[in-house]
């Protein structure tokens, strides 16, 4: 296992099982609209350009979110949240949660299993909190 520090999180990942385990993966599985708007956007790489670069340098695809919630939306936009878990370990976190010019990013031990029931152990969730835009073609509401 290599350490790496995700926004100040200090964090050890078997990339190999989690490598393995993304590449017998399926996309995030949720038709309703919000989470198709999410696959879209993953699918264009136009999610924030942190969530880009430590999925890309993980060999991780965007589309294979192991949970994704458009929680609610107000002025500013659409606020999603959106996981991936990550074979390995927390090993320090940060006393504060950071909050960057994109959105919120922390590790966490999610128990809801829903996008990956069969993660090797031991694993965590690297889990985002932002504001994504509305690309469909049909409304949000599904008008």
């Amino acid at each position: 296992m290599q350490k790496y520090d995700f926004w100040g999180y200090q964090v050890e990942i078997d990339k190999t099982a989690t490598l393995d385990w993304y590449e017998k993966a399926g996309h995030w599985g949720c038709e309703c609209g919000h989470c198709r708007n999410f696959l879209a956007l993953a699918n264009r790489k136009k999610l924030p350009a942190p969530v880009i670069e430590v999925m890309d340098e993980f060999g991780i695809p965007l589309e294979k979110a192991t949970y994704v919630c458009m929680v609610y939306s107000d002025a500013q936009g659409m606020h999603y949240q959106f996981s991936y878990r990550i074979a390995g370990r927390i090993l320090e976190t940060p006393e504060q949660e950071r909050v960057e010019q994109w959105g919120q990013v922390r590790c966490c031990h999610e128990c809801y299993p829903y996008g990956a029931p069969d993660f090797p152990e031991p694993h965590f969730d690297l889990e985002f909190w932002t504001i994504l835009p509305w690309v469909l073609e049909e409304s949000p509401d599904g008008e």
